[in-house]
């Protein structure tokens, strides 16, 4: 069994000294989306810190959404 949540990158800032990029993400809840988990207005954020020489940092622009599965795994 899985839940998906809908986020959407709200900033992105850069971090020179580190040479990386933190990326924060909240939960989407325009037009009901995320309504199997959230009971009201989703809360909640996603925050990674991403290497700015990578091909995955320019994946996140402020305002791209994305969705995110959850998954149990037994390890």
């Amino acid at each position: 069994m899985s839940v998906n949540a809908k986020f959407k990158v709200q900033t992105v800032t850069e971090n020179s000294g580190y040479k990386c990029n933190e990326v924060l993400l909240v939960p989407d809840y325009a037009q009901g989306r995320n309504a199997d988990w959230a009971a009201a207005t989703p809360s909640g954020t996603i925050r990674m810190n991403i290497g700015q020489e990578t091909a995955a940092i320019k994946q996140f622009e402020v305002g791209k959404a994305f969705t995110v599965t959850f998954e149990a795994e037994d390890e």
